[in-house]
């Protein structure tokens, strides 16, 4: 079983949670998605997998939404293509694995998201 992180060194919450994953040995490959931000459709993807709407991934705290976004009523694919310009949008740390992903705070939604891959 191998999962993938959007991971923010930076985040103590992604930190805590690569952590985690590495303290249940799972296989973790690390998407440092600032640098390697993904394509409109790995995110899209994604976001499938989360089943959430995009405004739901976004972190609405970071500046650039604060001043360039938070009075916008964009539809999902405009707010796609936001995050791929501005990845600091990305809520963090998004886990994945082949079906399914989730915001991996609290860590109980990781544990869930393990579960539901051993069955």
């Amino acid at each position: 079983m191998k999962f993938k992180i959007y991971h923010n060194p930076r985040c103590g919450k992604s930190r805590d949670a690569l952590k985690y994953l590495h303290q249940k040995e799972i296989e973790t490959e690390i998407i440092l998605y600032l640098q390697n931000t993904p394509t409109f459709e790995e995110l899209k993807d994604v976001i499938c997998k989360l089943k959430l709407k995009p405004i739901d991934l976004i972190r609405k705290q970071e500046k650039v939404f604060t001043e360039s976004f938070s009075n916008l009523n964009l539809s999902d694919e405009d707010w796609i293509h936001a995050m791929v310009a501005n990845p600091i949008l990305i809520e963090r740390p998004v886990i994945i694995s082949d079906n399914e992903a989730v915001i991996g705070r609290p860590k109980e939604r990781i544990e869930e998201l393990l579960h539901k891959n051993k069955e």
